[in-house]
């Protein structure tokens, strides 16, 4: 137990110091680009440091299983070269007792970031993209806005209704030139509605100068068409979600997920992507868990029995390969030609396997 618990300090040391590393790394790099991106005459030096703080969370959580490798083949090449893995197995343990302690902290550690890292991610992404969008002027819209205008989409207890605007203000809550169509549960069109001016209050939207046409019961839509200076319309709609929805999935913490998710196909949304994400950060503790065995798997021999470099760049290719394997399925998945969990959990799976093999080939074997 107390060998154990050493393994787990060392390692936790390890991958908090190869993350600070490349924390360092990344705030630089990002620091350069926004001083690129943004004029120097509107743009401060705060407002660009702030810019990258906000930035910075999002790309360190995309490498994480990246950082977990290159902790792992730092600890253990370390353990090697001072040969307490030696006396360590002379003790009587086995290579896979002693990865016990570092998996399982690494399990933890991808435990901690999908509860814990992950929001603060998805906060800072969305912040960052409404500062980056008024500093860059302010007329870009956060929402996704076509040649033909802004679509939208709600759901209710009377069918769903489609929404059609000619633009709309940097947070999506006030559409103008807009155009309300209700189809009825049999989706069927019920009624349409034209109006200078929408406000997306809670729980409705507020018009201003609309004209409403009902579409059933009627011979001549445009005869018995109704004025109305102010009306509302009942929705579920929120100005996080349609930003999130506009957005991409990594914008949407993990814990909201699961309801934006089932909001969205009430909506009428695709939610794919969403449900591909959600399946893939659940399985990021068994990524991590596979990272630190393959890493492992090559590098807890002794470093007398020579070849380490070769071990070392065999490790980090093979761990390079399941990354963009795991993100080139889940590309997949939103795309359609797979099955959302299998997307998400495959590749896990599979390298969690792979590298069981491994070590039972070179260390047990």
């Amino acid at each position: 137990m107390i060998l154990q618990l050493y393994f787990a300090r060392r390692f936790l040391r390890t991958f908090l110091a190869v993350f600070a590393v490349f924390a360092g790394l990344f705030v630089l790099i990002d620091m350069v680009e926004q001083v690129r991106k943004f004029d120097s005459d509107t743009v401060g030096f705060l407002q660009i440091v702030k810019l990258t703080l906000l930035n910075v969370p999002q790309g360190l959580y995309a490498i994480l299983p990246l950082i977990m490798i290159l902790a792992t083949l730092t600890l253990f090449l370390t353990l090697a070269r001072t040969s307490e893995l030696v006396i360590t197995r002379a003790s009587g343990r086995s290579a896979l007792r002693s990865l016990t302690a570092p998996v399982l902290v690494a399990m933890v550690i991808g435990a901690v970031a999908v509860a814990v890292f992950n929001p603060i991610v998805a906060a800072t992404s969305r912040h960052y993209d409404v500062v980056a969008t008024r500093l860059s002027g302010g007329d870009t819209s956060v929402l996704s806005i076509s040649r033909e205008g802004l679509w939208l989409r709600q759901g209710g207890p009377e069918g769903q209704t489609v929404i059609h605007a000619l633009g709309s203000n940097l947070e999506g809550t006030v559409l103008f030139d807009v155009t309300f169509l209700g189809f009825g549960p049999d989706g069927a069109p019920r009624r349409r509605i034209e109006a200078a001016r929408a406000v997306l209050k809670p729980g409705a939207w507020t018009l201003t100068g609309a004209k409403v046409w009902a579409l059933t019961g009627t011979a001549n839509p445009e005869r018995d068409a109704r004025l109305k200076v102010r009306m509302t319309i009942p929705s579920e709609l929120t100005q996080e979600q349609i930003q999130d929805s506009f957005g991409a999935p990594v914008s949407v913490p993990i814990w909201e997920l699961p309801g934006f998710i089932d909001q969205l196909e009430r909506a009428g949304f695709s939610a794919r992507s969403h449900r591909v994400w959600f399946q893939t950060e659940l399985s990021l503790p068994l990524m991590m868990a596979a990272m630190v065995m393959v890493a492992a798997g090559f590098t807890m021999r002794h470093t007398r029995f020579g070849r380490t470099g070769l071990m070392v760049l065999t490790a980090i290719g093979l761990g390079f390969a399941i990354y963009f394997l795991r993100n080139f399925a889940q590309i997949l998945g939103n795309s359609g030609q797979l099955p959302v969990i299998f997307a998400a959990w495959t590749v896990p799976v599979a390298a969690v396997m792979l590298s069981v093999g491994i070590l039972l080939n070179l260390e047990d074997g």
